[in-house]
């Protein structure tokens, strides 16, 4: 499997080939669905929090007596059904982290940058080097690759000239390699891999 390399013009520089283990595999449907549920769930703070009756202030004096004013009985005016009462059942702090063994998360990993060839929405660049932080330099090379919605950038080392310049552009995500996972490939139109980026992936994830 070959692949173009373009400059940030556009132009093609160079070929490189890509392993087919890591980018020509039949994407597994399941364990993508499976992964991207567990990586959605644990984006939840779990910090969502209601007060009971017993948290809620006030309420200590009984309304009225328990017996004789044809009313139904009652004991506190924090009860649930009461105005100003506590919530019934309602949300407390909780850990909502799940976890995927390690060779899952590499098959989901391997399926996402499958599914991106296949679908053709997968880029290789030389190099991005741009001489300030400014919006528009990072502007003119989206222009240039024709690049249209979401794009995810995957560099192999930081370059905080198009980190910073990127801030300001809807739908661009630039991130590291150690940082890159499934749900980012799947959830971008346009995944933007530098050369030593595609070449680091190939090297972390062949024979294993």
């Amino acid at each position: 499997m070959k692949i173009d390399v373009l400059d940030i013009k556009g132009k093609k520089v160079d070929e490189i080939t890509l392993k087919k283990e890591i980018f020509g595999i039949e994407p597994n449907e399941t364990v993508l669905a499976q992964y991207v549920r567990v990586y959605r769930t644990n984006q939840r703070q779990g910090t969502s929090s209601t007060l009971n009756r017993g948290e809620v202030s006030g309420g200590g004096k009984k309304p009225w007596k328990q017996k004789g004013t044809g009313r139904a009985r009652v004991g506190s005016t924090r009860n649930p059904i009461w105005v100003h009462g506590g919530v019934a059942h309602g949300p407390k702090p909780k850990d909502w982290t799940l976890k995927l063994p390690k060779k899952v998360k590499r098959l989901a990993l391997i399926s996402a940058l499958s599914s991106a060839v296949e679908k053709k929405k997968l880029t290789v660049l030389d190099k991005i080097e741009i001489e300030s932080p400014k919006s528009k330099l990072v502007c003119e090379i989206v222009k240039n690759l024709d690049l249209k919605g979401s794009t995810l950038i995957v560099l192999n080392e930081k370059n905080d000239n198009l980190l910073l310049g990127s801030r300001n552009i809807l739908g661009l995500n630039p991130t590291l390699l150690n940082n890159l996972n499934a749900y980012d490939i799947l959830n971008a139109r346009n995944v933007v891999f530098m050369k030593d980026a595609i070449l680091g992936v190939q090297k972390k994830y062949e024979n294993k």
